[in-house]
């Protein structure tokens, strides 16, 4: 089982107002250039946004959502600071009420 942590906004606010794009093709470059292996994805309409824990959280959520998800607390970390107005959270999986991590229920 492996920790995961994300930043969760409205997915038009992550995908067309921010400038994500951007930072995430600057991350992969730089992991690239250090050898890094990925370990962050961009998950539209995240499915475990929907197990119980998480019921407050997405009742504050504008949907469709999205999330940026990482097994580096850091980097949400600075994802928060950057982008502001986002919620943040953690979990673990694979569970029984998060399955697989990155599946969407797009």
């Amino acid at each position: 089982m492996s920790t995961y942590h994300f930043v969760a906004a409205s997915e038009r606010f992550l995908t067309e107002e921010e400038p994500l794009e951007e930072v995430l093709r600057e991350r992969r470059r730089n992991y690239a250039e250090t050898d890094k292996s990925v370990d962050f994805w961009l998950v539209r309409q995240p499915a475990f946004l929907t197990a119980p824990e998480f019921a407050s959280l997405r009742a504050q959520l504008p949907q469709p959502s999205a999330a940026v998800v990482s097994t580096d607390s850091t980097f949400i970390t600075f994802l928060k600071l950057r982008l502001e107005y986002v919620l943040v959270g953690s979990f673990e999986a694979p569970s029984s009420e998060i399955p697989e991590a990155l599946a969407s229920n797009a």
